[in-house]
């Protein structure tokens, strides 16, 4: 199959790719490179050769994205470019706005006229924003409530595929999508191929392994008296190796007129306090950690009920050990401890 990976440079968007061209599929990535990094191309190019290629565009070019699904006969997009920081998205609401949903009109309106049939939307647990502690594990049915520019911006990408399905029904054209909606992602490919690269990073176990570099002088946990065990906030942390399958897996069972959603996660959490002493455990290094006051919009516990992936799909995480999932990451880290060397 022929796929266009948007972001394709980028942390989630470099593992799709690479699982395609491993499972034998022609890829072509798109980025602007803002945020994704040139040498997770190269690399890539290198594993896929004739079946890989990379091309610098942006989102907002439609008729060039257009050109390209029709020149290069695009069956499926999988769509990953945006921006995703919450707390960036708090400070800069339109850059938001304008990335991930202008960005994704103009990705919409490229397949509506090169007629591509077919799209997997990187969508977000952010969308549900904080649900009540009944509605834990969250299911797909959970009520659709963001509390910031980020889920609000993914959420708004949903309804335009919704939207977009109904008119495709109704003008009787081929049409199909699938939103998943991840909780959080984490760990690298375990043969260090591709890996993870934020810059600046804000998420727990990159920061705790930076920590564990000696790149920063220690970390922080954000509040402690949670109603949880140990008092920190849980999350599902799904390794990006099963999400990039979960991706391919549902890209093989689109036909038309299907409109699908899925939770993407492991179906249980860690705590902040697991995660941190699973890099220890890990690392080896027993690395500075200070208590600080909570971070408003952290909710309690978030992780994913994943029956319905499983039950419709078959899938399921295959990596659900914290440990597996922070070791996988580690050996990025320890291979490339200033990130992708070409920045």
């Amino acid at each position: 199959m022929r796929v266009l990976v948007t972001g394709g440079a980028g942390y989630i968007g470099s593992h799709a790719a690479l699982r395609l061209l491993l499972d034998g599929h022609d890829v072509v990535t798109i980025d602007n490179l803002s945020r994704g990094h040139a040498q997770a191309e190269a690399t890539l190019e290198t594993l896929g050769g004739d079946r890989y290629t990379p091309i610098r565009c942006d989102l907002h070019e439609t008729e060039r994205l257009s050109e390209l699904l029709t020149s290069e006969q695009i069956e499926v997009i999988m769509h990953f470019a945006a921006f995703a920081e919450v707390g960036e998205s708090v400070d800069h609401p339109l850059r938001y706005h304008h990335n991930n949903i202008a960005g994704t009109v103009s990705v919409l309106r490229a397949m509506h006229e090169a007629r591509t049939p077919r799209i997997v939307f990187s969508s977000s647990c952010s969308t549900y924003g904080e649900p009540a502690a009944d509605q834990i594990p969250i299911n797909e049915d959970t009520p659709q409530s963001p509390i910031n520019p980020y889920g609000a911006s993914k959420l708004q990408c949903e309804r335009m595929l919704a939207d977009l399905a109904e008119a495709k029904r109704r003008a009787n054209e081929p049409f199909a999508y699938a939103a998943l909606r991840y909780f959080n992602v984490a760990g690298c490919d375990r043969q260090t191929r591709v890996g993870e690269d934020h810059r600046p990073e804000s998420h727990l176990i990159p920061i705790c392994l930076q920590a564990a570099l000696g790149q920063r002088p220690k970390m922080s946990i954000f509040g402690t008296d949670y109603p949880t065990p140990d008092g920190t906030c849980i999350r599902d942390y799904v390794h990006v190796e099963d999400l990039a399958d979960a991706h391919v897996r549902v890209m093989g069972v689109l036909e038309p007129g299907d409109e699908r959603r899925y939770n993407v996660g492991i179906g249980k959490g860690f705590s902040v306090r697991e995660c941190i002493e699973s890099a220890k455990r890990v690392t080896g290094v027993d690395f500075p950690v200070e208590e600080a006051e909570r971070r408003p919009g952290d909710p309690p516990e978030l992780y994913a009920d994943v029956s319905k992936i499983e039950r419709e799909l078959g899938w399921k995480a295959s990596i659900t050990d914290i440990d597996e999932t922070v070791e996988s990451a580690w050996k990025w880290f320890k291979t490339y401890p200033h990130g992708w060397p070409e920045s």
